[in-house]
Formats: C-alpha cells, structure tokens, sequence
C-alpha cells in the first residue's frame, strides 16, 4: 500500500512538473513572486529565504504591492466576480549537503536531494491570497503537503487578517522553516510523551490583528495533533477539544522586537486527559549588520503519556541565534551562531548544541553553506556542506 500511494504521488509530481514546464517556460528563471514583480529576491530576503521586514510586509499584505500590481497579471474575462491571474505562480525549492558525524554514523554522506519541493503562492481575488508547498521529496521520501493555506486580508476593512489551513504554531514568533542554518529550533519540535503539540505545524485558524502603536496581536485556534492523516471517519482531530494560542508583539522603533506567547491545549487519549502549557518571552534586536534572535519558553504537560503513572513533566529551553550580515543587504557572505537549549523531567528530551554556520550567495537564488554543530550533550560533532536553490 504504501509503495502505490508513493507510485502514485510521484506521477502526480512528474504531472505538474512537466505542466509547469510547458505553462511556464518563460518564465523559469527566477521565483514566482519576482517574476510577477520583475524585482530582485533581495528586495524581501536577506538572503533567501529569511524574509525582511519589507518581506514579512509584503506576505502578510497578501503577497501584493499597494498600488503596484502589473496592469496585464489577470486576465479580462467580462465577468467582475471573476478576478483570474494570468499565470499560476510556481517555484521550485532544492537543497543539497553533504555530512559527517564521526560519533554517531562514522562515515561521510551524500544527502542530495535532501529536499525538493514546489511552492506556489498569489492572490485568489484581492485580499484574499494563497500559500502552499508540496515535498516532491524530503529525506528519500515524498512528505506531501506542509503549508497550505488562505488568508483573508484586512477584514471589514480593518487590520484583522485570518488564515485558515496549516501553518507553523512558531510563525508569529520565529519562521523556523525561513531560518538560515541547517540545525534547527530545537525548542519547536520537542514531542514530550505521546502528547501531540508542538510549535511546528498544526492545522487551524490563524487572527492577526496590528495596532496603531506598532503593536501586533495573534490568536491561533488549532486541532493540536499536527498535520497527519484523516482517520477512518475522515476526521483529522483525533479528539473534541481543541488548542490555543495567543502572542502579543510590541516593536520599539527599528531596532527592538520584545514579545510573548502562551499555549493552552487538552488531548484525550485512551479514557486519559493531558493538558499542556506552554508559555515565554522573545525578544529581536537588530543593530547595524547584526540580528540577535532569543527565544525561552517553560512547558507542562500534566500526563503526556497518557497514563496516571507519570504526571506533570515540565519542559523548558530557548535558543539564542545571532545573524552577522557583513554588507547588509547587499552582503554575499553572511554568518550565524546558534546556541540551542533544552530540559526536561524526561531527561530522554535533553539537548544542548553551539552551531557555526557560513553561507555565501553564489547568485541571489544559489546559496552555498558551510556548518559546524557541537551536541553538548553527548559531546558529538556534526560537519554540513551543501547548497540551498529556488529557481
């Protein structure tokens, strides 16, 4: 079964690809929002694919320039409720390393493809756009869909915009799909027992509201067990209850991001509740070619195993992650130290690592990296190499 339904996925990929080829062969040289626009990656991200605040303006505004949509981006179709774009914005996302763990594996390895996956993202009509990417391949496997989302802009004509699909938990907080090195937010991905939530992806709604004083509010309303398969009964929420979280940002000029969040969410498994807390602090100071990044938070979950047996284990950890630009935007070099951190009643969960990682940017959509990981915890080293491409 599980052979066919990867057959299968891979024919569907092939499909488009050569649809993508044949719709929009002259149009595949550089990715789909600076087509449309006839601008450079470097005016939303430095480098690809961290966004700038230009960026993150830019999708949170339904990926459209006020004022400056291209005359000749929909067609004329005679029908006024038919707003129709011209051609469907694609991309492509392919990345490549290389690796050696001498402590755990022993040995050097080709992880190319290590992914490679189509996005696709615009407006449905105005104010309301889309985003989604498909994982043609990660780690050796078709993965399917991760984001995939509709967003409704300024609604009622206010600052309120609302997303529904799925969607990172951490997005208001840090992008950890946009970050630059390969190790990861570790902090986010922590699975404690058999308990469901994380800060990774999760299907829900997502309320985004800005206030005039540069402050920003964010409500997420989530299912709470991640973005698996439909059961039997073709539900995706493996109980009744659903999760929440609520973020609220405040920037201090142009330099200084201070915010917090907290997380509360029930699951019910086999006659047994757990509840999970999660809750903590997050600051962005960004000062001449530098970005400093911090994130703390403390978790609990009251019986993660879902058994009377173990109670209340309580998690906690963050990250610190300082971005050094040389040239600021126009920089081609570009380094990151990441300082990862985590502890918990279940000691299984503990992880402690310092990251050094270099990128250069061949051109502004090839970008190869170099990167160092010491694991503090079990005294191991990690060596990466590889390249990062959106065509």
């Amino acid at each position: 079964m599980r052979t066919n339904a990867i057959r299968t996925a891979l024919v569907a990929a092939g499909v488009l690809l050569i649809a993508a080829s044949v719709v929009f062969q002259d149009a595949s040289a550089i990715p789909a929002f600076a087509r449309k626009y006839d601008m450079s990656c470097s005016t939303c991200h430095s480098p690809f694919p961290k966004l700038k605040p230009y960026g993150d303006d830019f999708a949170a505004n339904g990926f459209q320039l006020e004022g400056k949509e291209p005359p000749r981006f929909t067609r004329d179709t005679g029908d006024d409720l038919l707003y129709l774009m011209r051609e469907l914005p694609v991309a492509l996302r392919l990345e490549g390393y290389f690796r050696y763990q001498p402590q755990t594996t022993g040995k050097g390895d080709f992880q190319t493809p290590y992914l490679f996956k189509l996005l696709s993202g615009g407006q449905i009509t105005r104010d309301v756009s889309y985003f989604f990417y498909f994982f043609f391949g990660e780690r050796g496997e078709v993965a399917g869909l991760e984001d995939a989302f509709i967003t409704f802009n300024n609604v009622f004509g206010s600052e309120l915009d609302i997303s529904v699909g799925q969607f990172q938990v951490s997005d208001p907080l840090f992008k950890r799909e946009l970050r630059l090195p390969f190790e990861d937010y570790q902090v986010y991905s922590t699975e404690v027992g058999y308990a469901s939530p994380t800060l990774t992806y999760d299907r829900g709604l997502m309320f985004t509201y800005d206030l005039p004083t540069s402050t920003s509010l964010v409500l997420e309303v989530l299912n709470g067990n991640g973005i698996g398969a439909a059961d039997a009964g073709r539900s995706f929420d493996d109980d009744k209850n659903k999760n929440g979280l609520f973020r609220i940002s405040q920037d201090l000029g142009d330099m200084v991001r201070i915010g917090g969040f907290g997380y509360y969410g029930n699951q019910y498994k086999y006659g047994v509740t757990n509840r999970t807390t999660m809750l903590g602090p997050d600051l962005t100071f960004s000062f001449d070619r530098f970005e400093l990044n911090l994130q703390y938070l403390e978790r609990k979950d009251t019986r993660p195993y879902f058994s009377s047996l173990t109670r209340d284990q309580r998690t906690r950890g963050g990250f610190g992650e300082l971005i050094f630009s040389p040239e600021g935007d126009k920089s081609r070099w570009y380094g990151v130290l990441l300082y990862n951190w985590v502890r918990s009643d279940l000691k299984v969960l503990d992880y402690e690592s310092a990251t050094a990682h270099l990128s250069y940017l061949f051109v502004r959509n090839l970008r190869l990296t170099a990167e160092y990981t010491y694991d503090i915890h079990f005294k191991e080293n990690r060596y990466t190499v590889g390249f990062v491409s959106a065509f």
